[in-house]
């Protein structure tokens, strides 16, 4: 099967996600205009352009173009290669785990070029309770966000229950 193999699986996770977050990226930035937002189910759940100049939850927003972007490409850059690392020395003998890194490292690179090309990130999945604008808000996010998320909580399975290989 074509997934035995380590880099056909890393090329076809990767591949998929990153091809997904990108042209939902592009769907959303020529459909809608910024901050716009279309509510697609009533008291839960909306398609909203941002961008996100930050990190996880506007993790440095403040900061200079610049500053974010140095930060950023450089911090992205440096998973990325642990992240291939770990994927590497888990992919022939814990087939699971691997797809948890490359999850992570697909998502990473939908976001990096993101951060290369506008120097911030398009979320627009927007989840809520309620109101729009009320307490139960979760911050906009995009697949690449949501591909990391997975692959983190197959880690944290594999650090909770024991199952992490020897590295």
């Amino acid at each position: 099967m074509i997934l035995n193999s380590p880099i056909s699986r890393l090329c076809l996770v990767s591949s998929v996600i990153i091809i997904a977050d990108q042209v939902t990226k592009h769907l959303v930035q020529t459909r809608l205009k910024l901050h716009e937002s279309v509510e697609v189910i009533q008291n839960l759940f909306s398609l909203t352009y941002i961008l996100n100049p930050g990190g996880a939850f506007g993790f440095f927003a403040g900061q200079s173009l610049m500053v974010r972007k140095f930060v950023f490409i450089f911090l992205s850059a440096i998973i990325a290669g642990i992240v291939l690392f770990m994927f590497f020395r888990t992919a022939r003998e814990h087939c699971f785990l691997s797809y948890a890194f490359a999850l992570i490292f697909s998502g990473a690179a939908g976001n990096l070029i993101d951060r290369i090309r506008f120097g911030q990130v398009v979320d627009f999945l927007d989840f809520y309770l309620g109101a729009f604008d009320g307490p139960w808000h979760w911050p906009a996010f995009n697949i690449a966000d949501s591909a990391i998320s997975i692959g983190m909580a197959i880690l944290i399975y594999h650090i909770l229950f024991n199952k992490l290989p020897d590295l």
